[in-house]
């Protein structure tokens, strides 16, 4: 129980270089504070923040410049909201006994120089993850008309829910003094140091399985491309080897240019795809291998005596006694809107990250509209041989080839967005904090940083080489990882942040004050609490209680969705799959035959 008066104070070491009269006595400012400081309270997070959103209201917010990109020419930045920034590499003043003297100014200022992404640069990063409209027509499939869509709809509203609470939350904790850079940043000033780590390994390890899957979309798409001539274990190589180089891009504010012509080239794989089906018959030999009839009733996809496949038929409602089919196929939708788990990287790079609201929401929509229009058009005209993935369902080989080749590329620029923020969540957060690795914006970090991406992407080829099963593989990280990024920390995070900020009483002079460093509690921490949950009026109780009902009804669907999952791969696994390491590819069908 904490004592009834509480004068919290920065009690941590001092960074290498601070002035030597930083006792345990005085107040040490943010720039003297090591990384992650379990010292610093919620009250001085809070504060600073405050400070920083006036401040942020001031700047103007920066735009694309077009005619500079297509030059190629790159303007040196100078912060116009910061004049005084150090242009330097260095922040800090050398003073008469050899210390490093870091002021105030100094600090906030280059705190401000990382943060350059506009809106739109943002709605392309978002919209880069615009893998999962290819899966789309499978999942309704699975769930039929009335359930797929409503489904569809409710996952695409709360994913852009989720996105609204990580913006509320980042917004109340970061700042100049103190910047969030990642996920876990947000459950450490929550929830305290152990939600920061089971986050990181959380997004870590999701961002690692994701690129996994693009790996074996990758694989499965040129083995398919090169009808099987090319042994299969060579395919997931090239894109890995192209990918080491794509990765090296380290700031999302150039890989913003990449993404927007990943988004166009995914409208381009959609819509020459609608034409093909529309006017063929869907790949009815390969459906075996991926389609919505594979996962719920085989029987509608098993040719009779003649040789003669069941015509194109669908669901108004859920199929009967497919719970483990129709759960998978959901799963395939929780792929459209794994992003969340990326959108602090994208707000810890933004100049005025108030206006990220306008491209999550912006990004939601657009992947929401694309996807739902694409997928009912997919499974009005293949019904139940809708396959996963929709280009590799197409009958005629040449628009295979083609729908096959612009995919690559698509997937390739995701995979480097996700295998950047990937890295730097494993950098940041385990070789800077716990090996005391260089910072990465330093020349080592970077060569250490260059060094790692290869080994990224071979843990990235070992998992795809050895779950040859796609969708079954989607299924898995879906509901294990993906599904609680998304749905299930952002409403754990604004709980821990909306309890303790109404915790706060102002008017009694609680609170962090800026002049001596202290914080004043006047009751314990239960009680802080207890009141911080029943403060702010009937709606506020109200939604505190709303965010516990999402976060549990969240984490029962993950238990849902692994049964599920660990069911499909199951009975994925009973057919003659070969060997994941061999030169025969899984969409081989003469091979399964022999």
């Amino acid at each position: 129980m904490e004592p009834t008066t509480e004068e919290k104070r920065g009690r941590a070491p001092a960074r290498p270089g601070s002035p030597p009269d930083q006792s345990l006595s005085t107040y040490i400012k943010p720039q003297y504070r090591r990384p992650h400081d379990p010292d610093v309270t919620f009250e001085e997070y809070y504060y600073y923040a405050q400070k920083t959103r006036e401040e942020e209201l001031t700047l103007e917010a920066p735009k694309i410049q077009w005619k500079e990109f297509l030059s190629r020419k790159k303007k040196t930045h100078t912060d116009v909201d910061a004049p005084n920034a150090s242009p330097g590499k260095n922040v800090g003043t050398i003073v008469g006994d050899g210390r490093l003297e870091i002021s105030d100014e100094e600090w906030t200022n280059a705190s401000r120089l990382f943060r350059t992404a506009s809106t739109g640069a943002c709605f392309y990063l978002i919209t880069t993850d615009i893998l999962g409209p290819y899966g789309i027509g499978f999942a309704l499939g699975t769930l039929g008309w009335g359930p797929g869509i409503a489904l569809f709809t409710v996952f695409g509203f709360m994913a852009g829910y989720s996105g609204y609470l990580i913006r509320h939350v980042y917004l109340g904790l970061d700042s100049y003094q103190f910047p969030i850079r990642n996920y876990g940043d947000l459950g450490f000033r929550t929830w305290g140091t152990t939600a920061r780590y089971v986050t990181n390994i959380m997004q870590a390890l999701g961002l690692l399985l994701i690129l996994g899957q693009v790996t074996i979309q990758y694989g499965l798409n040129i083995s398919q491309v090169s009808r099987f001539r090319l042994c299969y274990a060579v395919c997931p190589v090239v894109f890995v080897c192209v990918g080491f180089f794509l990765t090296q891009i380290r700031t999302l504010k150039a890989y913003g240019w990449v993404a927007n012509f990943a988004v166009w080239l995914n409208l381009l794989a959609i819509f020459i795809s609608m034409g093909v089906i529309a006017n063929s018959a869907p790949n009815y030999a390969i459906s075996v291998l991926g389609s919505a009839g594979s996962a719920v009733d085989k029987t509608t996809i098993t040719p009779n005596d003649a040789g003669e496949y069941p015509p194109v038929m669908h669901y108004a409602k859920l199929p009967v006694n497919s719970l483990v089919g129709s759960i998978n196929g959901l799963l395939q939708g929780v792929l459209a809107y794994a992003g969340a788990q990326l959108f602090v990287e994208f707000l810890a790079e933004m100049r005025r990250p108030r206006d990220f609201i306008k491209a999550m929401w912006g990004a939601q929509f657009f992947i929401y509209s694309v996807y739902l229009i694409y997928g009912c058009f997919v499974y009005h005209y293949q019904g139940q041989y809708s396959f996963q993935p929709s280009y590799q369902g197409v009958s005629v080989y040449g628009w295979q080839t083609v729908g096959n080749m612009i995919t690559l590329i698509a997937a390739l620029i995701a995979a480097g967005l996700y295998g950047n923020i990937g890295i730097k969540v494993l950098y940041n957060n385990i070789l800077v904090d716990i090996f005391h690795a260089p910072l990465l914006v330093t020349t080592k970090g970077k060569w250490i940083y260059a060094c790692i991406v290869p080994i990224w992407w071979a843990v990235a080829f070992v998992i795809a080489a050895a779950i040859p099963d796609y969708f079954g593989f989607v299924a898995v990280i879906s509901a294990s990882m993906l599904l609680n990024l998304t749905y299930t920390l952002p409403p754990f995070f604004a709980f821990g942040f909306d309890v303790q900020m109404n915790a706060i009483r102002a008017h009694e002079g609680e609170g962090f004050d800026p002049t001596t460093g202290r914080v004043k509690r006047t009751e314990s921490t239960v009680t802080r609490w207890r009141r911080g949950f029943v403060s702010g009026g009937p709606l506020v109780v109200a939604r505190n209680v709303w965010h516990i009902i999402y976060f549990f009804a969240s984490l029962s669907m993950c238990g849902l969705g692994m049964y599920a999952a660990i069911e499909g791969m199951i009975e994925a696994f009973k057919n003659p799959q070969l060997n994941s390491f061999s030169c025969t590819s899984p969409l081989d069908l003469s091979a399964m035959k022999g």
